[in-house]
């Protein structure tokens, strides 16, 4: 298909930002899996990095590939973090977190001196929105917690919001590796999606949300054919 075409090409533009010696933050989700995929090929002959894993998905596959993994608490510096989103726009602010990964993406892709964002065309919008914006809670107050995000969405701006609890196929509540609950927020639009973060900091409950506000530094998206960078 050439919507996974152009996930791995995305990775492989990626890998030309990976060096010797680096510490690197591995994303989440099925385009960052191509990019764990090819380092883990590189480091087969001979490349020599320690990697960091944002989920319990990623650790698996990198465990599994013989990818260097070592406990954050070791590290002192995150050089590079290559991962995925869910919705780009033209200023390199994203939505993320539709794997539930979102808090440990953004401890480590903020912790990084370098956030490479890779995508195909789809991710790409004009404004942030369409996507339904998640929020991580602690499961202890969490529908007190959604009125109150639901009420922070409506001082945004955001026109007849939907918040609703992230469930798996089966029914069951999906909880983080954090052990938190994942609220989805329906917005179509946000108006000022920097206005927006800073209002959901500030509700007790959310532990974190997906919008990651001026943190990639680049962003690649996959083609058919290769790749385009961006640079913010």
């Amino acid at each position: 298909m050439a919507n996974e075409l152009e996930k791995e090409n995305a990775a492989i533009a990626a890998m030309e930002f990976v060096e010797d010696g680096m510490t690197i933050g591995l994303g989440t989700g099925s385009t960052a899996k191509f990019f764990v995929d090819l380092l883990a090929e590189e480091i087969a002959d001979g490349l020599v990095v320690r990697c960091i894993e944002t989920s319990e998905q990623t650790r698996r596959q990198a465990e599994s590939l013989g990818v260097p993994l070592i406990p954050f608490e070791q590290v002192d510096r995150i050089h590079l973090t290559v991962d995925g989103a869910d919705e780009v726009d033209q200023a390199g602010n994203l939505i993320k977190g539709g794997g539930a990964a979102l808090l440990r993406e953004k401890i480590i892709a903020n912790a990084s001196d370098h956030m490479v964002v890779i995508a195909d065309p789809s991710k790409q919008v004009e404004r942030l929105g369409q996507f339904p914006l998640p929020v991580e809670v602690t499961p202890f107050g969490y529908t007190i917690t959604a009125r109150k995000v639901y009420d922070v969405l409506v001082a945004s701006g955001i026109e007849r919001p939907r918040v609703e609890l992230r469930t798996q196929p089966d029914g069951k509540l999906v909880v983080t590796d954090g052990s938190n609950y994942i609220l989805d927020c329906h917005c179509q639009r946000i108006p000022d999606a920097e206005a927006l973060a800073a209002r959901l900091s500030n509700v007790p409950g959310v532990v974190e949300h997906g919008l990651f506000i001026g943190i990639a530094r680049t962003i690649i998206i996959g083609n058919e054919n290769g790749a385009t960078v961006f640079e913010f």
